[in-house]
C-alpha cells in the first residue's frame, strides 16, 4: 500500500487552545496549551498537509479568534469550522456574513450533552438550518443520539451540506454499542447532502494499533456513503497513547477496504471538495 507521505492528507478535525477555562477541566483533552505551532509540527511529522480547526468548548480563547489567527497565519495549512451560539440574538446576522471571513469555511454545531441536545428539537435551532442552506455554509453536526432528526433536517434542506461527526459515535464510555450507532448513521446514507467524519477512531477502539475492532465500522460507512462522503479526521488531542502517525496509518496502511483511489478521497481530497477548500 502507499505510504502516508504519498497521499494528500487533510485532517477533518483538530483543536488548538491557549488555556483551559476554570471549571471546564473535565471536558479538556489536556490541561496544557496546544497551539498552532505544535499542531503544525505534529502534522509535518505525520505527513498531514491540512487540518480543520474546531474551537473548543473548554478554553478561554474568545470564540473562534485563536483558530482564525492560525488560519490567517497559515492559510495553506489551516481552515476553521467555527462555533456559533444558536440562541444568540445576532446569530442570523453572523451566519449571513460567515463566509466573508477568510479561513472560516463552516460551522460545527454540537448537540451531544444533556444541556445541548434539546436545542436540536426545542425550536432553538430551527432558524439555523435554512439560514446555513441559503448562505452555503457547510455544517459539522455532533448529535450522536439524534441522528434520525439530523436526517429529517437534511431531507428538508437538500442544499445544506451536513457532516456527521465521529462516525455517529457518542462520547467515549466503556459500554458504547458501536454497531448500533453506525446502523443509525447508515440510515442517512441515501441523503446525498449528508457526509461522515471517520474521526477519533483510535480513541473508540478497545485494542492496540492498528485498532482492528473499529475497521469493520469504518468499512460499513464507506460501503454505505462511498469514499466521496467519508472524511478521515484525527481529533488528535483526544487520542490517549496514540501517535498522530498511527492515526494516519490506521487508514493509509491498515484498512483493508480502502484501496489506493478511494484512499486519496477519504484522506483529504473529498473533504476539501465538500467544504470548498480549494486544492
Amino acid at each position: 500500500m502507499a505510504s502516508a507521505a504519498a497521499v494528500f492528507i487533510a485532517d477533518a478535525q483538530a483543536h488548538i487552545w491557549q488555556r483551559v477555562r476554570p471549571g471546564a477541566e473535565a471536558l479538556a483533552h489536556r490541561a496544557e496549551p496546544f497551539g498552532a505551532d505544535e499542531m503544525l509540527r505534529r502534522m509535518d511529522e505525520a505527513g498531514v498537509q491540512r487540518a480543520i480547526l474546531v474551537p473548543t468548548s473548554w478554553s478561554d480563547d474568545n470564540g473562534n479568534e485563536l483558530a482564525l489567527e492560525a488560519a490567517k497565519a497559515h492559510p495553506d495549512r489551516f481552515a476553521v469550522f467555527g462555533v456559533l451560539p444558536l440562541a444568540a440574538a445576532d446569530g442570523p446576522a453572523q451566519l449571513a456574513r460567515w463566509k466573508a471571513t477568510p479561513g472560516l469555511l463552516g460551522i460545527r454545531a454540537s448537540f451531544h450533552t444533556d444541556a445541548l441536545a434539546p436545542l436540536l428539537t426545542d425550536g432553538t435551532a430551527d432558524w439555523f438550518w435554512p439560514a446555513a442552506e441559503r448562505a452555503g455554509v457547510p455544517i459539522m453536526v455532533y448529535a450522536p443520539n439524534q441522528l434520525a432528526e439530523v436526517g429529517r433536517i437534511a431531507a428538508r434542506h437538500p442544499d445544506l451540506r451536513l457532516i456527521v461527526d465521529h462516525l455517529g459515535q457518542p462520547r467515549v464510555t466503556p459500554d458504547i454499542n458501536h454497531a448500533e450507532h453506525v446502523a443509525a448513521l447508515i440510515r442517512l446514507a441515501h441523503l446525498p447532502n449528508v457526509a461522515v467524519k471517520a474521526s477519533a477512531m483510535p480513541q473508540y477502539s478497545q485494542q492496540p494499533y492498528p485498532f482492528k475492532d473499529m475497521h469493520g465500522h469504518v468499512c460499513r460507512a464507506l460501503e454505505a456513503f462511498g469514499p466521496s462522503r467519508v472524511f478521515w479526521g484525527s481529533d488528535l488531542t483526544r487520542l490517549e497513547g496514540v501517535s498522530y502517525v498511527q492515526a494516519v496509518t490506521m487508514f493509509t496502511e491498515e484498512l483493508a477496504c480502502l484501496g489506493p483511489d478511494d484512499r486519496e478521497l477519504v484522506m483529504g481530497r473529498a473533504l476539501c471538495e465538500w467544504i470548498g477548500w480549494r486544492l
